[in-house]
């Protein structure tokens, strides 16, 4: 006899107090369900049900397998929903939070999702830090950086390059810096909302490097450094994939090109304990997939500062 038929008519005879209620529910004949049960103390070897002309009520044995019953139960239904939604074509609202760094990135990748599945509408919503996911009812974040929440599930999409760059304009009133050391004679643009904001880490043919930076410009807007940059009021270090154009133009210019600046790390973030809707498990798997593509590192072939 199948045994999770037998579990189930278990579950229900227990939760509807008779084996009539419990048939009744599973549109099975109240034979069939009492067979169920007279099988599965069988297998057992155990008393299930205390049972009485009336009242049906749970042995000791019988309480700790009901509750273990209720669970698998539970998780073959789960199992069973995944499946049936994995032949959907995802539709409905998917509301994505990112970051400022990141929007640029996620943009056309939302372009092109959509296209893909026109039953979708998506909300981005940016944020400088990853707001509450559920109280915000997001489905989804794509952010850069780590993040202490241990409550929501973290998916690693990739590492984003850091460069050090400054326009012409400043180079030109300024000397170029040849070695990460000579950074702290700079004026140095700085992001405050990133880890370790006044000292700046890097790896170079002699080592591992960390200067201690200053500057007049302090801001959580990845915008606004770039912006304070392009008009030569200083230096900074920004993700490859904010000043990306700007270095294939020349309207900046890489500095330290034989040193590499620590990377941020890019990932989504969703709320633990939940199924995921197809909605956000396809446009997952479709952000993973085109960040590989267009190679978030190295978007460009970019020009170094001649000597």
């Amino acid at each position: 006899m199948d045994r999770l038929a037998s579990m189930s008519s278990f579950v229900q005879v227990v939760d509807t107090r008779s084996f009539s209620g419990a048939a009744r529910q599973l549109k099975l004949s109240q034979g069939t369900v009492t067979g169920h049960i007279q099988s599965l103390e069988q297998q057992l070897g155990i008393r299930l049900l205390n049972r009485t002309t009336r009242k049906v009520s749970l042995t000791d044995e019988g309480t700790q397998f009901y509750q273990r019953c209720s669970r698998i139960l539970a998780e073959v239904a789960e199992i069973e929903n995944l499946a049936r939604s994995l032949q959907q074509a995802p539709r409905g609202r998917l509301r994505l939070n990112t970051d400022a760094m990141l929007a640029r990135v996620v943009a056309p990748v939302v372009n092109e999702y959509v296209l893909i599945y026109p039953e979708v509408s998506i909300e981005l919503i940016t944020t400088d830090q990853i707001g509450d996911l559920v109280t915000g009812a997001f489905d989804l974040a794509i952010h850069a950086g780590s993040t202490s929440n241990c409550s929501l599930i973290q998916r690693r999409l990739g590492n984003a390059q850091r460069v050090v760059c400054a326009s012409p304009i400043y180079l030109a009133r300024h000397d170029m810096p040849r070695t990460p050391e000579e950074l702290a004679g700079h004026n140095c643009l700085v992001v405050s909302n990133s880890s370790c904001t006044d000292r700046w880490r890097f790896t170079g043919p002699t080592g591992e490097y960390e200067i201690k930076v200053d500057g007049n410009l302090r801001s959580n807007s990845f915008d606004a450094v770039r912006a304070a940059a392009l008009t030569g009021q200083g230096v900074c270090r920004l993700p490859l994939m904010n000043v990306a154009e700007d270095l294939k133009k020349e309207r900046l210019l890489r500095l330290l090109p034989d040193c590499t600046a620590a990377e941020v790390t890019i990932q989504a973030l969703y709320p633990g304990g939940r199924h995921l809707s197809t909605r956000v498990r396809t446009f997952l798997d479709f952000i993973a997939s085109w960040l590989r593509k267009v190679d978030i590192h190295r978007p460009y072939q970019l020009k170094s500062v001649p000597s």
